[in-house]
């Protein structure tokens, strides 16, 4: 009995620590399981976003662009990391203009907060200064102007199925609102999020946004009618009001001719 005891103790023992190291190994699966989906949903989905490969003026995973394509209306510089300093792309604008530094992303649908810190050296003050945008009508963050500080400035973008590319830009300037002087950006972030935080802004819908550039703003069906109508009652009064006055300028031309000829 003794000895029995002894056995049933011991497998009592076996047993706990199993249970034990199968705990263990469930809380240890548990947190790298949300690490990873943590690491996830910070990775940067931008290449090179931190511009730290590059040479010359070019910059690696980028490209540049503007509605001016002339060196003489807006250069762009690469500024290479050094002295612990993080890099950087310039934009120096001298004659107004649009210009950016692009990169293209496929996205899969879902949120995302695109940002980067940016400052401006004696931009203007009087048009859309240094932002980060996407290529798509009004996808913009907030605007630098005139000489700042750096600052981390980004928008919300929600991405329908079955995805898109998207032409983010580091942008000094924007759709008719042509500036000069110069911006700045370094660490450029593509992250994809659960959803916005409340109240958080700015914040778009690229599907929302590109089914207004092809269908418009229709309206209402009321709306449409009445337009309709309005026009319609208007060229029936146009119309109406050219008939009635021929025969007046017929009247007045033959009374003119009449009275020439008694002249004569």
């Amino acid at each position: 009995m003794v000895s029995g005891t002894g056995a049933e103790k011991l497998d009592l023992t076996g047993v706990k620590i199993l249970r034990g190291v199968m705990a263990a190994a469930i809380v240890v699966a548990i947190i790298a399981c949300a690490f990873a989906s943590a690491h996830a949903g910070s990775r940067n989905l931008l290449t090179n976003g931190d511009f730290r490969q590059g040479s010359g003026a070019t910059c690696d995973g980028w490209r540049t662009d503007a509605w001016i394509l002339d060196p003489a209306a807006t250069t762009y510089a690469w500024i290479a990391p050094q002295n612990g300093a993080s890099a950087e792309l310039e934009i120096n604008t001298l004659h107004d203009n649009d210009a950016r530094w692009l990169q293209t992303l496929p996205l899969a649908p879902g949120w995302y907060y695109a940002s980067v810190e940016a400052r401006t050296d004696d931009a203007s003050k009087y048009f859309t200064g240094a932002t980060i945008s996407a290529m798509e009508d009004g996808i913009i963050s907030p605007d630098l102007r005139e000489t700042t500080d750096w600052r981390r400035i980004g928008f919300y973008l929600k991405i329908g199925p079955p995805g898109a590319d998207v032409d983010f830009a580091l942008r000094l300037g924007g759709y008719m609102n042509l500036t000069r002087g110069k911006a700045f950006f370094r660490d450029a972030r593509v992250v994809r999020i659960e959803a916005p935080p409340p109240g958080a802004g700015p914040v778009y819908d690229l599907d929302a946004i590109r089914r207004a550039e092809v269908t418009g703003p229709i309206g209402r069906a009321w709306s449409l009618v009445a337009a309709y109508a309005g026009f319609a009652l208007m060229g029936i009064w146009g119309w109406g009001t050219f008939r009635r006055t021929i025969p007046v300028r017929a009247a007045a031309s033959g009374r003119a001719r009449r009275a020439n000829r008694r002249r004569a």
